[in-house]
């Protein structure tokens, strides 16, 4: 059987990583290759940086090519930005990587592509319910995933905790800011966690984002009524995401464009 293959491309407020996937096993075939982030970083600069990486693993044409970013994402556009220039918003994210690469390309918010990474291959692998993976870093990013379905742009690291946006308060950058021991700053978590269990009710919770490697740290002083877990896949989730979700897209574009065979009644014998 011929090795499924897509490329990943997780874009970031400090750095753009890419690089080509296994789809049976969600490996990485190649080291990621890493470009900071330009600055500004603005339409024209960040897809140029997708290029630089595309060239770098020199693939196929018919490769296909997914792209993880950090904001919401409707029909192919970015309508709200927090961690790259305010220029992107109302920008057609996969019409520009068409134009600058010359690929078509699946476009996903970052959330979504490492909570869908989690579900395919990592942490929540066969899980049938719903599972929501939160992603604790600069902010708080959320992606739903219901019996294998993506529910996308779950913007839920923004609901109000004590008259506050939820991930400038109980974000890992917020234990940072405040120096808040692991202790007081799971009593933010619990808080927040709680909220989303209480509005969502999901089968389990995977917790991923750099912090993740520390998960014995927190984790265990949370008290839910949903499993938690930590994310297996961590700094390779965006990427893997994107790539299955891509390799998905051209599989259904496929189909689509390929006619049903069937008998015809009159020219059959």
């Amino acid at each position: 059987m011929a090795e499924k293959i897509a490329f990943g491309v997780d874009v970031g407020g400090s750095g753009i990583k890419g690089a080509p996937v296994n789809l049976d096993s969600g490996e990485l075939i190649e080291d990621r290759f890493k470009i900071p982030t330009p600055q500004p970083a603005t339409p024209d600069a960040v897809v140029a940086v997708i290029a630089e990486l595309l060239d770098h693993f020199g693939l196929a044409q018919d490769v296909p090519v997914g792209v993880s970013f950090p904001g919401p994402i409707l029909s192919g556009v970015v309508t709200w930005i927090a961690n790259l220039d305010q220029s992107w918003v109302g920008v057609n994210l996969a019409e520009a990587v068409r134009q600058g690469t010359g690929r078509q390309a699946t476009v996903i918010n970052d959330a979504d592509a490492a909570g869908y990474a989690e579900v395919a291959f990592g942490a929540a692998k066969d899980h049938p319910g719903t599972v929501a993976v939160m992603t604790l870093g600069t902010g708080i990013g959320v992606a739903l995933i219901t019996a294998g379905k993506l529910w996308p742009n779950a913007e839920l690291g923004h609901i109000q905790i004590n008259g506050r946006d939820a991930e400038k308060w109980a974000a890992a950058s917020a234990k940072e800011r405040e120096g808040l021991s692991y202790a007081k700053w799971a009593r933010r978590l619990q808080r927040y966690f709680s909220e989303i269990d209480r509005l969502l009710w999901p089968d389990l919770i995977v917790v991923g984002g750099g912090i993740s490697r520390k998960h014995d740290k927190f984790l265990p002083l949370l008290h839910l009524r949903p499993k938690i877990v930590p994310a297996a896949l961590r700094n390779t989730a965006g990427i893997v995401g994107a790539a299955v979700l891509a390799w998905q897209d051209a599989a259904s574009a496929q189909a689509a464009a390929t006619p049903a065979l069937r008998s015809d009644p009159a020219t059959a014998d």
